[in-house]
């Protein structure tokens, strides 16, 4: 009997260990193609747009920057190459790993798998933020970042106020967490729609309605993209590390406990991963939804549910489809720009429903 239950067990360890061997060659092979496809991405993102550009004069342009070949018509083509479209393709690239990373944590964080960044109402908070700077000049001290600014800062004091409210009864759980995030993005729109409605300027009120649905326009090489591509960084290494708290907690707080993890202290880092991650990505780029939601959903197709190997698939992916959602955004009714939020939103819906019915038949 007690030799029956070994080998049972032995058997068990080793169909395990054969499944686990096997999801990390699939997240190699993954890795290694969503790297040459989201490079691939990223020159036709630099190619494709309202202006005729050759794959000949896009490679030379690039190269002349990236390797100090010769360039001999500099002028014209850095113009929209590389001070228009290279930078806004890399922002693509960066928001896009920022809002799907931001997704995984928020699924793990409240134990939804529908759960995406902006169901925390940090998303709301950065929205009013860009919204009085844009409509009432507030944050006008900082000069030519007052709207990245005023939007960060709008972030953060929802994230406090979130994480006040959630600790109130003394421990944070994902059900206050979700209720309270939910009460105050509801309560931080109002607010912005208010501030819309208070405003006498029908430019201003445009450029917030615009900015609300997501745009990248704010791509500069002279501006604060650097800091997006740090904080992207920093927050997917500090997630590769957490990778089986992360398991762990996913798996329920008795289980996290059992561990040796601790859910609140976990939870309290991850949502400010989370606030640093969706506030400075709203900040750059206004309100782009979905990524979050459809990203995570994939990637566990495609290399399964453990977070060192999911976490690096889910940020390639966010960043691929968001260039070619910018890409479709800059096109379909060019010279005319279209929300990028619209595109994404026509992304993730019919997947949502998808999700859903599946959920529903199960």
């Amino acid at each position: 009997m007690l030799q029956t239950a070994r080998t049972k067990r032995d058997t068990h360890t080793k169909v395990q260990d054969l499944g686990l061997n096997a999801s990390r060659r699939a997240a190699i092979y993954w890795t290694l193609a969503l790297t040459a496809v989201l490079l691939l991405s990223m020159f036709f993102g630099v190619f494709i747009g309202a202006s005729n550009t050759s794959i000949y004069d896009t490679w030379s342009v690039l190269s002349h920057h990236i390797f100090g070949t010769h360039l001999a018509d500099a002028d014209t083509l850095d113009a929209i190459i590389w001070d228009i479209r290279t930078p806004r393709v890399m922002l693509a690239a960066a928001v896009g790993a920022g809002l799907a990373l931001a997704g995984a944590i928020m699924q793990v964080l409240v134990r939804n798998m529908l759960a995406d960044p902006y169901i925390l109402g940090v998303n709301s908070g950065a929205s009013c933020g860009a919204a009085a700077a844009l409509l009432f000049g507030v944050g006008a001290g900082f000069g030519d970042y007052a709207l990245q600014t005023s939007a960060f800062i709008g972030a953060m004091a929802a994230s406090g106020l979130i994480f006040f409210i959630a600790r109130a009864a003394g421990k944070i759980s994902s059900t206050r967490l979700l209720m309270s995030g939910v009460a105050i993005g509801y309560m931080l729109s109002a607010a912005t729609s208010f501030l819309i409605f208070s405003s006498d300027s029908a430019e201003g009120s445009r450029s917030v309605m615009f900015w609300l649905l997501g745009s990248l326009g704010l791509a500069a090489w002279n501006g604060p993209m650097a800091i997006i591509f740090i904080i992207t960084g920093l927050a997917l290494s500090a997630l590769m590390l957490l990778g089986p708290h992360l398991d762990a907690l996913n798996s329920g707080d008795e289980t996290a406990l059992t561990l040796g993890v601790s859910p609140e202290r976990l939870r309290i880092l991850l949502l400010v991963i989370t606030c640093l991650l969706v506030g400075s990505m709203v900040a750059m780029a206004g309100s782009i939804g979905f990524i979050g939601l459809v990203i995570p959903h994939l990637a566990r197709r495609f290399v399964g549910g453990k977070h060192r190997l999911m976490l690096p698939i889910t940020a390639l992916m966010g960043a691929i489809l968001l260039i070619w959602a910018d890409i479709a955004a800059r096109t379909l009714l060019a010279p005319q720009e279209i929300p990028i939020g619209i595109i994404t939103a026509l992304i993730g819906a019919p997947f949502l429903l998808i999700l859903v019915r599946r959920m529903h038949s199960l």
